[in-house]
């Protein structure tokens, strides 16, 4: 298999779910969501929405009705309830777990929010689970986990994580982490 297209194979893009995310909070908090409302929640041209609501649509994930009011089919709202939940999943685990500072676990788990299989967001509950389930043992691995010299030697050959050459340095050399836009 080719890895590499699998990214291709996600129902879909980071786009358009935040189109769908925006549209359930819209009919949340107002009870309606037009194209224009979706607009100004994304903060993009009313032009934008709508033709990135044609896939959508398409794929019976949107509906419009006949005074122009959107909703989410059956199936969108699925979607949109799956994404927000790895977001959640993912943004814990980097955060509560790994220390990332919680602005930058935001923005990493809106990234990988659609990207996220099912099986690795459902293997990360139960990671959490099993993380929450002693607060001593969790406490006594953050302690370890913390501890560990995080600082990497750089010799790939007594590295069993760098097989193919050190991951940290190349970390490293790519120079600043961007951010992202959401």
């Amino acid at each position: 298999m080719e890895t590499w297209k699998e990214f291709d194979a996600n129902i879909v893009t980071h786009s358009a779910a935040h189109h769908l995310m925006a549209i359930a909070d819209l009919l949340a908090k107002l009870g309606y969501a037009r194209v224009s409302d979706v607009a100004r929640a994304l903060n993009i041209t009313r032009g934008s929405v709508s033709i990135s609501l044609q896939p959508l649509k398409k794929a019976g994930l949107v509906v419009q009705d006949e005074n122009r009011h959107l909703r989410l089919s059956a199936r969108g709202q699925a979607l949109v309830e799956a994404i927000k939940t790895k977001r959640r999943i993912v943004e814990r685990f980097l955060a509560g777990v790994l220390g990332v500072e919680p602005v930058q676990a935001e923005i990493d788990a809106c990234k990988f929010e659609h990207l996220l299989s099912d099986e690795s967001a459902r293997r990360l509950v139960s990671f959490l689970r099993y993380f929450d389930s002693d607060q001593r043992r969790a406490r006594h691995f953050l302690e370890a986990w913390r501890s560990f010299d995080q600082e990497c030697a750089h010799e790939p050959h007594a590295c069993s994580t760098c097989e193919e050459g050190c991951m940290a340095e190349a970390l490293e050399n790519r120079g600043p982490a961007r951010g992202g836009a959401r």
